[in-house]
C-alpha cells in the first residue's frame, strides 16, 4: 500500500459546505464575490455590497502522496504552507511562485510563474483536476477530458470570473536539500537572451545542468541570469532572510548556495527590492525591523494602507512633487523580442531593477502538443521572458495618470507579447477580448454562471469591478 499523507484536521466537506451556505446566502442580484482579508493583487476594486464567499475552511493541504507525487490541496491553501507539507517527503510543486502567500487557487485562475517555468510551465499546467464552485452555485469537477474539459481550459487567467476553486490536484516533483547558483554577467542583451535560449534548449551551461533559471537586469549594460541546480552538496550556504538583502549579491557572488528552503522563498524577505521603498534595505533600520515583519504580505498591507490614507501622496504635494503614477506589471516578451522591449522599457519608462523569468509551456510526456490555455493564449514551443516591475514614475506635466501603463500594454502588444491582470489594465474590450479569448470565456461562462452571478473577467481586470 502506498503511505499518503493525509491530513484529518482538516475538515474539508465541512468547509464546502459552508462555502455553499455562504452561497446561499448571497441575494438574488447581488455581486458573488469572496469573503477574504489578504491579497496579492494590485488592482483596487470597488466595496462589495453585499456578503461574501466564506473561504475561511479551504486553506489547507489535504493530502501528499510520495508515490505518485501528487497532492490534494484546498484553493486558499498558500504556496508557504503547501511547500511546508511537500518538503517533508523531498518533493515540491513543479512551479512554486515567488511570494509565500500566493494562494494555490489564485495561481491557478491568476496565473503564478518562478524559475522552473522555462522547464515546467505556469501553475495550472501542473493541475490534474480541480473542483470548482461555479457561478450557479454547483461543484464540478474539472478535468483535462471529458465532461468539464471546457472549463478546465478556461479556467486559467479567469479570475474569479467562472467559479472559485475548492480542491486542487497537482503534480510534484522531487527536490533535493540545497540549490547551487550560478550568477552570470552580462553587458548586452542580445547575450543574455542568447544565453536563455541555450539554457532552455540544452537545460545547461558551461557543462553543468540547470534547473532553474531566472535574472535581472540593473540596466541594459548589466544584467544577470542565476542559473540553479538542486544538490545534496551545496558547502557554504548563504542566507537573505537577516541582513542581507538577496538581489544585491547578484553583483558581488558568481557562485552561492542556499537550502532549498530558502530558495524558494529568496525573493520574499524583500519582496524582491521593494522592500526599499519602506525604508528596510538601510541597514540601522533593517537591524530593528522585526523578521516577522520582513515579509511580502507584509509589505502588501502597507501598500493597501497608502492607497486607503494617500500619506505619501500628500507629502509629495506638500514638497511640490508631481503626482505618481503606479507602473506594477508582469509581461510575457518572445525571447527573440526581448531585448527590443528591454531597450524601449530603460529608455521610455526608466526603472530598475526589472525580474527576468523565462518560460516555455510545458512539453506533454508522451507525442503531442502542449494543451492550448485559450485566457492567456501563449504559443507552443515558443521561448518566452516574464518581466517583471513594480514602483511608480512621475506623471509628466500633460499627461494622464495611466498614459505610461498604456504605453506598456502598446509595445507588449506590438512585441507579441501577454500581460498578466493581477494589476491595472488599460484595454478597451475589444482589445481585451482579442487577446484574452474573449470568445471562449463567453461560452464557458454562459454554460456555468449563466445568470452571471460572478464579475466579467473584463470587468474585474479593467473595470475595477
Amino acid at each position: 500500500m502506498r503511505a499518503v499523507r493525509v491530513d484529518h484536521s482538516v475538515d474539508h466537506d465541512g468547509a464546502v459546505a459552508q462555502l455553499r451556505r455562504s452561497y446561499a446566502a448571497v441575494p438574488a442580484g447581488q455581486t458573488v464575490r469572496l469573503a477574504k482579508r489578504t491579497s496579492n493583487l494590485f488592482r483596487p476594486r470597488s466595496a462589495p455590497r453585499a456578503p461574501g464567499l466564506d473561504v475561511s475552511g479551504l486553506g489547507g493541504v489535504l493530502a501528499v502522496d510520495p508515490a505518485a507525487r501528487t497532492a490534494d490541496v484546498q484553493g486558499m491553501c498558500t504556496y508557504e504552507d503547501l511547500v511546508d507539507a511537500t518538503l517533508a517527503h523531498g518533493l515540491m510543486p513543479l512551479v512554486v511562485p515567488q511570494l509565500r502567500t500566493i494562494t494555490l487557487g489564485g495561481a491557478v485562475t491568476g496565473l503564478g510563474i518562478e524559475s522552473t517555468s522555462f522547464r515546467n510551465g505556469l501553475p495550472h499546467e501542473s493541475v490534474l483536476e480541480l473542483d470548482v464552485l461555479t457561478g450557479a452555485g454547483e461543484i464540478v469537477t474539472a478535468r483535462p477530458d471529458g465532461e468539464h474539459a471546457d472549463l478546465f481550459a478556461a479556467f486559467p487567467n479567469s479570475l474569479g470570473s467562472l467559479g472559485y476553486a475548492t480542491r486542487l490536484r497537482i503534480e510534484l516533483e522531487p527536490v533535493r536539500r540545497f540549490v547551487g547558483l550560478r550568477n552570470i554577467r552580462f553587458t548586452r542583451l542580445e547575450a543574455l537572451t542568447d544565453a536563455i535560449a541555450e539554457v532552455s534548449a540544452t537545460r545547461s551551461w558551461a557543462g553543468e545542468p540547470v534547473e532553474a533559471m531566472d535574472g535581472v537586469m540593473f540596466s541594459p549594460g548589466e544584467s544577470y541570469l542565476v542559473l540553479g541546480t538542486f544538490t545534496d552538496d551545496a558547502g557554504r550556504l548563504s542566507d537573505y532572510t537577516g541582513q542581507d538583502i538577496y538581489y544585491r549579491s547578484l553583483r558581488r557572488r558568481t557562485r552561492d548556495a542556499l537550502t532549498t528552503y530558502d530558495y524558494l522563498w529568496r525573493w520574499d524577505t524583500d519582496w524582491f527590492w521593494c522592500s526599499a521603498a519602506f525604508g528596510v534595505q538601510h541597514p540601522v533600520l533593517r537591524r530593528i525591523w522585526p523578521a516577522r515583519w520582513r515579509r511580502s504580505d507584509f509589505y502588501h498591507r502597507l501598500v493597501r494602507l497608502e492607497h486607503r490614507h494617500q500619506v505619501a501622496a500628500r507629502v509629495d504635494r506638500w514638497r511640490g512633487q508631481p503626482a505618481r503614477e503606479r507602473v506594477v506589471q508582469d509581461v510575457e516578451i518572445p525571447l527573440d523580442r526581448t531585448a527590443e522591449f528591454l531597450r524601449w522599457f530603460a529608455r521610455d519608462v526608466g526603472m530598475t531593477p526589472v525580474w527576468l523569468c523565462p518560460l516555455r509551456l510545458r512539453e506533454p510526456a508522451g507525442p503531442g502538443s502542449a494543451r492550448a490555455w485559450p485566457l492567456y493564449p501563449l504559443a507552443a514551443g515558443r521561448d518566452y521572458v516574464n518581466i517583471g516591475f513594480w514602483g511608480s514614475v512621475p506623471i509628466a506635466e500633460g499627461a494622464a495618470d495611466g498614459d505610461v501603463n498604456r504605453a506598456i500594454e502598446r509595445a507588449v502588444s506590438e512585441l507579441g507579447g501577454h500581460k498578466s491582470l493581477y494589476s491595472d489594465a488599460y484595454y478597451d474590450r475589444d482589445s481585451f477580448d482579442r487577446l484574452y479569448g474573449g470568445v471562449t470565456w463567453r461560452a464557458v461562462k454562459d454554460r456555468y454562471d449563466p445568470d452571471h452571478r460572478l464579475t466579467g473577467l473584463y470587468e474585474k481586470a479593467v473595470a475595477r469591478a
